[in-house]
């Protein structure tokens, strides 16, 4: 099974020449960078073949560093960019988005306070017409009470491709709490254009290895959304757990996973959603 993790983070030091965004909403999971080399052996300690890319919150903008990483690696990573959508110079350029090398698709956060009212206020409507238009597609960081606004989106560009990140579970809450909303995201399971991440799930819990408080939810998404729109993925760098019990936490501890859907859990669905060849 050639797995592959629909999210990690690689970044280099704040410096002059790429100082990091500033606020409490960008600090690094990490005190000190974790480059893609760093990432390259936790891969392959734990089975991982692939990894998507994904600039961390404090590198604001800027791709260069994933994207040369995706270069060098080409058969290990690929890249869900980020996009200043608030820019005017923005529009247009997803037209030609993926012909970057390495480039799959974006990855957008509207979960902050600063960025909530940019997506219920239509502000970028622009984008997922554009992003429809070019094949381009999209990773969404928002919660609950934003699905309804994806679920809209979805509805008016049924062949944009959206990936709703972490189960759009907030930050801070774990467990019974973290899942209360679950219902409003399993809502949107019947637009065939969604898909979810069931990523960095261990930071939601209080419970340990291999995290059976979790289980329960974790099927109910895998039965509304089915396996091939399930995709699994770690957003390594602050999980409390290795990277290899990270895998072994669906490949091993969920037996109602059914053996030839665990193959597009754990990578191969990602792969063709997002046009990922040589899976």
């Amino acid at each position: 099974m050639n797995i592959t993790d629909a999210q990690v983070h690689i970044w280099g030091p704040d410096t002059p020449e790429r100082p990091w965004r500033k606020g409490p909403r960008n600090e690094a999971h990490r005190p000190t960078p974790f480059s893609k080399d760093d990432l390259l052996k936790e891969m392959d300690a734990a089975g991982v073949a692939r990894v998507i890319l994904v600039p961390p919150s404090m590198e604001g903008d800027r791709n260069d560093l994933v994207l040369d990483a995706a270069r060098q690696h080409p058969a290990r990573f690929a890249v869900m960019g980020r996009l200043d959508v608030e820019s005017p110079a923005s529009r247009g350029v997803l037209a030609t988005w993926r012909r970057q090398p390495g480039m799959l698709g974006l990855r957008l956060t509207f979960r902050a306070d600063s960025f909530r009212s940019v997506l219920a206020d239509g502000r970028v409507d622009w984008l997922w017409a554009e992003a429809e238009q070019a094949g381009v597609p999209i990773m969404l960081m928002v919660d609950y009470e934003q699905v309804h606004l994806i679920d809209g989106i979805a509805e008016r560009h049924p062949r944009l491709k959206l990936i709703l990140d972490h189960l759009c579970l907030s930050a801070g809450q774990k467990d019974d709490v973290a899942f209360a909303g679950l219902d409003h995201m399993l809502a949107v399971a019947r637009r065939a254009n969604v898909a979810v991440k069931a990523s960095a799930l261990p930071c939601y819990s209080g419970d340990t290895y291999p995290y059976r408080r979790l289980h329960p939810y974790l099927r109910r998404v895998y039965d509304a959304f089915g396996p091939k729109r399930m995709f699994w993925g770690t957003d390594f760098t602050r999980l409390p757990c290795t990277y290899r019990q990270a895998v072994t936490m669906f490949t091993e501890e969920m037996p109602w996973i059914k053996a030839e859907d665990m193959e597009w859990v754990m990578g191969r669905g990602l792969s063709e959603w997002v046009g990922w060849r040589g899976a």
